[in-house]
């Protein structure tokens, strides 16, 4: 007879306390910080969340935590599986089948009519110490073409030096992209294109389209949010999804993780993020028509 250690039982009240300290020490905005941890207790004293399961209490708590300003990596993400004490290993493993099951996070690269390069990145700016070699394999190659789309309609986020690792292929001397601000107002930490890439660049001064959809999310917000404001990039397609800030994770009970972003994300150009808002397209459409639309325009330039 073989013995299973079970999870404990959900003791909501403890989690949501637990949850609404971290939130209160740690959420970028210390204002917004102190009202969403007095509204967690608030909820949990008046019994919002007393019964339920975890999968149930972490639906909640995402909605609560978004009440205040809409912040998409504020979540209690559930896990059916219980979370293992080498989360991070686990994470890391599982994001490596996505890296190997996508050819290094460039699953198409393709020429097109008209001397038109497609290239997508999906399904995430994977760590750039997996993903560079892909990504120069792939950037070189599409470098003689005269016109390129960039298509991160699938692209849910990941690795900002990854986003700077591609800018510098479509830039010709190194530029300031992004800086992460700290709770306290302090720089943490500055993206600048870097002032070597492996094999050719497309250059600056080509054509570039990005392609964007509802479902594009973080880091691949930053890519097209950056060749935006630099005027590098026409964005074509969907609004995205509007998350800017970077996050942090904790474990707060066997099945549930807590999402909070540590800082937030400011723009050299606008001095400021597309937070909440998405990054608008310059040429809207619908997200399954926006490759169509951006070749017709690169043709229409390059004509």
């Amino acid at each position: 007879m073989t013995s299973t250690t079970m999870p404990p039982a959900l003791d909501a009240a403890a989690v949501v306390e637990s949850i609404a300290d971290l939130v209160s020490e740690n959420y970028v905005f210390p204002d917004v910080a102190r009202q969403l941890a007095a509204l967690l207790r608030s909820r949990s004293t008046g019994g919002a969340y007393a019964a339920g399961s975890a999968e149930e209490l972490a639906e909640a708590v995402t909605a609560d935590l978004r009440t205040v300003n809409g912040d998409l990596h504020l979540a209690l993400k559930y896990h059916a599986v219980p979370v293992p004490p080498n989360r991070g290993e686990a994470a890391l493993a599982a994001m490596r089948r996505e890296f190997d099951a996508s050819m290094g996070g460039v699953p198409r690269v393709e020429l097109l009519d008209g001397g038109v390069a497609v290239l997508e990145i999906a399904p995430k700016m994977f760590p750039l110490d997996w993903a560079a070699q892909p990504l120069a394999a792939a950037l070189s190659l599409v470098a003689p073409a005269r016109a390129l789309i960039l298509d991160l309609r699938r692209n849910t986020g990941g690795d900002p030096d990854t986003v700077a690792f591609i800018c510098g292929y479509l830039l010709d001397s190194r530029t300031h992209l992004n800086t992460l601000v700290s709770r306290q107002g302090e720089v943490a930490e500055q993206f600048w294109t870097p002032p070597f890439v492996p094999g050719a660049r497309f250059g600056a001064d080509k054509p570039v389209y990005v392609l964007t959809s509802a479902h594009t999310f973080s880091a691949a917000e930053e890519l097209s949010y950056d060749l935006q404001q630099l005027g590098r990039a026409v964005i074509v397609g969907e609004a995205t999804r509007g998350g800017a800030h970077p996050r942090d994770g904790w474990t707060v009970h066997p099945h549930l993780e807590l999402s909070v972003p540590v800082a937030r994300a400011e723009n050299p150009v606008s001095g400021t993020n597309w937070e909440g808002t998405g990054v608008r397209p310059d040429a809207p459409c619908a997200a399954d028509a926006a490759l169509d639309h951006a070749l017709t325009l690169a043709l229409e330039r390059l004509a």
